[in-house]
């Protein structure tokens, strides 16, 4: 039988991001939608598109840690919030740029995530929970109390940023700087996967005895991993700091947390195509309940208190949904529809 030329023949092409020109195409067509989006858009669109961007930058992160290696983290919150205060107290009082200020706010969850993450090494499981939802409180507690660093409850305003001088004083501006760091976050998650490194998560996630009787060093990897994700979830909490101009504690708190464990079950636990379609999909959701309860609400007043709490059951709701029925998320959704359309009409 004839081999036809997308066939993977090496393990070389078994690597490639885009492995066919239909791919290709499709990252052409998605690219120019992407760079077209705030043209046809209201300020509020692209608003929620930035938030979506935010969120995926955080998700990858979350994803590498938890899906990827193993390690369940309900902290996350915690680290966006030391990225977006590092970054608004720099901005504030030293008068740094954006550019600065945003890897500096990742180096500073890194930082955070290392110390977590060594007295770490031995635990799992539920006692790994544990520590990292104490950290999220402590995190909180820190936020909420030291007045002088971080004004508590009065929050900091942050300064319109500016990339090379030219102020980002808009939506519009704005979300071509969190498209672009969303997309580099995102190849860069994937060349992980597929690099020494990212095999060594994932062997760790399997079988962590396994990956250490052939030579795989858990202490190493393991603080690789809290790292790495810190430092996106670090920048992608900067990011989110500077959209709002103004971060107050209530922005990072144990909510936020569950929100991004729902977004990669939902979306697919341990890949990248997930990350971002349960990222999406959770930020678009209450979007979708207010644009639908809205009516009722104006037609019906008395309706209006038990449809604040809806949100909170519709995510639970899919949670339990995806953890039942669909446990490979959004993604497994995805392979399945490609996989039926590939082998269109003759399915079988």
């Amino acid at each position: 039988m004839a081999v036809t030329r997308f066939t993977i023949r090496s393990y070389p092409q078994d690597l490639r991001i885009f492995p066919s020109p239909a791919a290709r195409i499709s990252l052409v067509l998605l690219g120019a939608f992407l760079l077209t989006f705030p043209l046809f858009m209201g300020s509020y669109g692209v608003f929620v598109a930035c938030i979506c961007g935010v969120s995926i930058i955080s998700a990858l992160g979350l994803n590498l840690l938890t899906g990827c290696t193993g390690l369940l983290s309900m902290g996350h919150a915690a680290f966006m919030g030391i990225g977006a205060y590092t970054a608004a107290i720099l901005a504030v009082r030293t008068g740094l740029p954006l550019i600065a200020t945003l890897p500096l706010a990742g180096l500073a969850a890194a930082l955070a995530g290392l110390i977590v993450g060594i007295p770490a090494l031995r635990l799992k499981g539920l006692y790994l929970v544990v520590t990292t939802l104490a950290f999220q409180f402590i995190v909180e507690h820190v936020i909420y109390h030291w007045e002088s660093l971080t004004q508590s409850d009065k929050g900091i305003a942050l300064p319109t940023p500016d990339l090379f001088g030219f102020p980002l004083n808009s939506y519009q501006s704005y979300y071509y700087v969190v498209l672009v760091l969303a997309v580099a976050a995102a190849v860069f998650t994937k060349n992980l996967l597929m690099s020494r490194t990212g095999r060594a998560f994932v062997a760790i996630r399997d079988r962590d005895i396994a990956a250490e009787i052939i030579g795989i060093h858990m202490a190493k990897y393991k603080i690789m991993s809290f790292a790495i994700s810190s430092f996106m979830a670090g920048v992608a909490g900067a990011l989110y700091a500077y959209l709002l101009h103004l971060i107050g504690p209530d922005h990072f708190t144990f909510n936020q947390s569950i929100l991004y464990i729902a977004m990669i079950i939902v979306g697919g636990m341990g890949t990248v195509l997930g990350s971002v379609l349960g990222a999406i999909f959770m930020v678009l959701l209450p979007e979708a309940i207010n644009a639908v309860s809205g009516p009722l609400v104006s037609a019906y007043p008395d309706l209006a208190p038990r449809i604040g709490g809806l949100s909170v059951m519709v995510y639970g709701l899919i949670i339990i949904f995806f953890l039942l029925f669909e446990p490979l998320g959004l993604f497994g959704i995805w392979i399945r529809v490609k996989r039926y359309w590939k082998t269109w009409p003759y399915t079988y």
